[in-house]
């Protein structure tokens, strides 16, 4: 029997979701959320056992790899039990999840457990102040100890997550590689996506890929690499150092839509088909009004991909 597919209008393979688990999250870290937040009620988000629906109907398509987000994905009850469940689904090639580092010191060793095969970890400074300054709620050595908790439970392999900003922390680059180096993390540097209100304009900050390339080449021999993870990231290897690499993640300089291969599912369960545009569709009222039987949902999630913005 030919495997299915979730394929869009303009011939891309979609096999890869970005899986919202909650709105809700411990920090509110200045290029994410403004200071002063709404949640949603929690009738609005995904129930556990919808999330886990929405991923075997996904994963049956032809989906290999979720990314469980947030939000901070580790505050939501239940999800270490959410990640056992849907690790196991039949042609699921990895689970993997995004986190702020805040619960990893408890959740580490039960996540690694449970099935997730790769965790990536912001961490946007070195220094304490500055980490709260960025935060607004975070406490930089709960997160260094989450990190080290993770080291220890044995994922197959840890990223370090930064947002690059000018006037905040782009001076910390050289810093960050290197305490990423000496672990034997990947760190990946993402240019910030202009998308959602958080109370300052974003542009005075924006700082590019190229521009932080030429920081790292300061101090390292960056050899190029042609390695992929499954998603947008661009790897480089650094001489001296095999067991790590480091990404550059470029929406604005180096646009990757043309090759784009995913989808997110947001907490409340709208599935956008492009991070940067409004095209959506309800997976939550699909589900809740067709409890029993997949086909619909289906049928709507198919008829969806075929806008999915070039």
């Amino acid at each position: 029997m030919a495997e299915q597919q979730l394929i869009d209008g303009l011939g891309r393979r979609i096999d890869y979701v970005r899986l919202s688990v909650t709105d809700r999250c411990d920090f509110r870290c200045v290029y994410c959320m403004a200071e002063d937040m709404t949640f949603l009620p929690r009738q609005q988000v995904l129930t556990l056992e919808e999330i886990e629906r929405l991923a075997g109907i996904l994963v049956a398509q032809g989906v290999k790899k979720i990314r469980l987000t947030g939000g901070e994905p580790l505050v939501r009850q239940g999800i270490v039990d959410l990640c056992s469940r849907i690790s196991a689904l039949p042609g699921l090639r990895e689970l993997v999840m995004t986190s702020n580092g805040s619960q990893l010191v408890k959740l580490a060793r039960p996540l690694a457990e449970a099935g997730v095969k790769r965790l990536n970890i912001s961490l946007d400074s070195l220094d304490a102040e500055r980490f709260r300054a960025i935060t607004r709620t975070g406490e930089l050595q709960q997160v260094l100890d989450g990190i080290e908790a993770a080291r220890e439970a044995g994922f197959q392999r840890i990223k370090l997550n930064v947002v690059v900003m000018k006037g905040r922390n782009a001076d910390e680059v050289p810093a960050l590689v290197d305490y990423a180096l000496q672990r034997g993390l990947d760190i990946s540097f993402i240019e910030e996506m202009p998308l959602g209100h958080v109370g300052r304009s974003r542009a005075e900050a924006f700082c590019s890929s190229d521009e932080v390339r030429e920081i790292i080449r300061r101090s390292h021999v960056l050899i190029d690499s042609a390695e992929q993870s499954g998603g947008p990231a661009r790897y480089m290897r650094v001489e001296g150092y095999p067991d790590s690499r480091i990404g550059f993640i470029s929406p604005h300089s180096h646009n990757f839509c043309s090759t784009c291969n995913r989808v997110r599912v947001t907490a409340e369960g709208r599935l956008l088909l492009c991070l940067g545009h409004e095209n959506s569709i309800d997976m939550r009222g699909l589900l809740r009004r067709h409890p029993t039987t997949d086909t619909p949902v289906l049928e709507a999630l198919q008829a969806a991909l075929q806008r999915k913005p070039a």
